[in-house]
């Protein structure tokens, strides 16, 4: 089997336009929550996330976001650190 070798090079490429680095930043904002939660085990801040996501947004209500976060952390607690 032949492998490849691909060779990663910094590309500059400036600015995003305005209306793309939104669009990342609707997933960056939910990725720092989560790191956040991560970091200092704080359920609250599971919660923000998920209520900042914009697919779970569109599609939950914010109750049902939580209970929704508090079955996750339920169901693969033993994966989990204890979340305050």
């Amino acid at each position: 089997m032949h492998r490849r070798s691909f060779r990663r090079h910094a590309t500059y490429v400036g600015d995003l336009p305005e209306q793309l680095a939104a669009l990342n930043r609707t997933n960056i904002n939910t990725q720092l929550l989560t790191i956040e939660a991560a970091i200092t085990k704080k359920r609250e801040h599971i919660y923000h996330a998920a209520l900042l996501d914009p697919h779970t947004s569109a599609e939950l209500s914010m109750d049902e976001i939580v209970s929704l976060c508090n079955e996750l952390i339920e169901a693969h607690g033993d994966y989990l650190p204890v979340y305050k």
